[in-house]
């Protein structure tokens, strides 16, 4: 299943925003006949830029490869549910598709907390595939926050 090879590539990101320090989290975008456009870790904490998220950080770079804000029928693959700002974003970028790992239950805007998806007052609704390799990236992230709270060094 080409998700599940995406999604195996976006945790990659995760683990090397880990090593950084940063939250786990990873994403990658791709067009719709599976090329890879880019790839980013978060990098919130490195480059003090609370808008630094993975998902952000590729709309960025795939604006700038493709030379349009506009990403139409790209899927984005993200380790984690997008928050409220990066589905905003997505939306805005009209991105044909999402894909996610596990859901957030503190920040989750594809129907955790928020549900950009169904809301019928934006003018663009992704569709949305979510649990791909969904044990995997629920574990980077606990343990992560598991580690941060019992004061371990993370590497």
């Amino acid at each position: 299943m080409p998700h599940v090879k995406f999604m195996n590539m976006a945790i990659k990101e995760a683990k090397k925003a880990r090593q950084m320090g940063e939250v786990p989290v990873g994403a990658i975008l791709t067009t719709i006949d599976r090329k890879v456009i880019c790839r980013a870790p978060n990098q919130t904490i490195n480059l003090s830029d609370p808008t630094a998220h993975a998902e952000i950080m590729v709309l960025r770079e795939a604006g700038r490869i493709l030379g349009n804000y506009r990403l139409l029928n790209t899927t984005l693959y993200v380790t984690i549910e997008p928050c409220a700002m990066c589905m905003a974003a997505v939306i805005h970028a009209r991105v044909k598709r999402i894909v996610f790992g596990a859901l957030d239950p503190k920040w989750g805007a594809c129907g955790s907390v928020y549900d950009f998806v169904s809301d019928k007052k934006f003018n663009h609704r992704p569709t949305i595939i979510k649990g791909v390799c969904e044990e995997q990236c629920r574990n980077l992230m606990v343990s992560f926050f598991r580690q941060k709270r019992k004061g371990v060094k993370i590497e």
